[in-house]
């Protein structure tokens, strides 16, 4: 039986349980991560926790709705045992109606049919670290190899545990200039997400520098269940023409490989980034987007302007 179950409803201890338990558990389905990035979650749980879906509900202008938020890739159904297309349609048949609109990504590891449904591919990129450094970089791109032959001619320095505060920095001053949707609420949640995450051992934060100690490029790393997942990155001028996230993530491959470890690049459906990830000998895995809108005419128009929502 799946049942829907508010914030204060949700056994944690259980949850958290399950995710760690499941086949395709991530971090970012786990209570505290979700707590930090969308707080009071909702849920669907089936019998005893041996399912589970995070529902990221919202409410404005009495409208209830469900959508992705930041610093998340992907949710959908997790799992202890099989997943069916069939089992994830149940779920999906069970997100209250009272969410009039839904806009969430599913997982790699969720199929569903259903010619009612609006459904969305996104790529996303991963590396398997299995093999030893020699064998990975044989496989990178004829640009990737000579961007990194780029990068250690301009004696750049990796560095372990910049704090997150430098890196958010380095973001804002850089590409943060150029996304409106960003706030200083976003910015804020962040730097609460990384130093928790900092603090579970699940995090690793790494800062690149120039021949004159300047910070130009670092990247934040959460590790859970056998995953390396790239979460955010910055970078500035000075590190884009010596190719500074080249190095950074060779050095990352370098040091994680050989291992029973998948480095998620989370992303993307953006033409260079997805390049700039296949560079590396990532592979493409693609997950589902769900997407359902059941309000009228007027108030989705204004829902796709994000009158009511610009701040969920």
């Amino acid at each position: 039986m799946i049942r829907y179950l508010k914030n204060s409803e949700i056994d944690t201890e259980k949850w958290d349980g399950c995710i760690k338990s499941s086949f395709n558990g991530i971090i970012y389905a786990y209570a505290w991560y979700l707590d930090i990035v969308h707080e009071n979650w909702e849920a669907l749980v089936e019998d005893d926790y041996i399912r589970v879906m995070p529902l990221p509900a919202s409410k404005k202008m009495g409208i209830s709705y469900i959508m992705q938020p930041f610093f998340m890739q992907q949710l959908g159904i997790f799992s202890k045992n099989m997943l069916t297309p069939d089992i994830v349609r149940s779920f999906i048949d069970n997100i209250p109606e009272k969410f009039k609109i839904v806009d969430i990504n599913l997982n790699s590891y969720n199929t569903i049919d259903g010619d009612d449904l609006v459904l969305l591919r996104n790529d996303n990129y991963v590396l398997d670290l299995i093999n030893k450094y020699a064998v990975l970089s044989k496989k990178y791109s004829s640009n990737t190899k000579r961007n990194l032959k780029k990068s250690l001619k301009k004696k750049l320095t990796l560095a372990k545990g910049i704090k997150p505060e430098g890196l958010i920095s380095l973001f804002k001053e850089n590409r943060g200039k150029r996304l409106k949707k960003w706030s200083e609420p976003e910015y804020d949640r962040l730097k609460r997400l990384m130093y928790r995450v900092l603090y579970k051992g699940s995090g690793l934060l790494y800062g690149v520098f120039d021949e004159h100690n300047q910070l130009c490029a670092g990247a934040f790393f959460t590790r859970t269940q056998n995953r390396l997942i790239f979460l955010f990155s910055a970078t500035n001028d000075a590190g884009k023409e010596s190719a500074a996230m080249t190095f950074l993530i060779d050095s990352i491959i370098r040091k994680f490989s050989p291992n029973k470890l998948v480095l998620d690049f989370e992303g993307s459906n953006e033409e260079n980034l997805a390049r700039f990830y296949k560079g590396f000998g990532a592979k493409r895995v693609t997950y589902i987007r769900l997407q359902k809108n059941t309000l009228g005419i007027l108030l989705r128009w204004l829902f796709r302007l994000r009158l009511f929502v610009k701040n969920r």
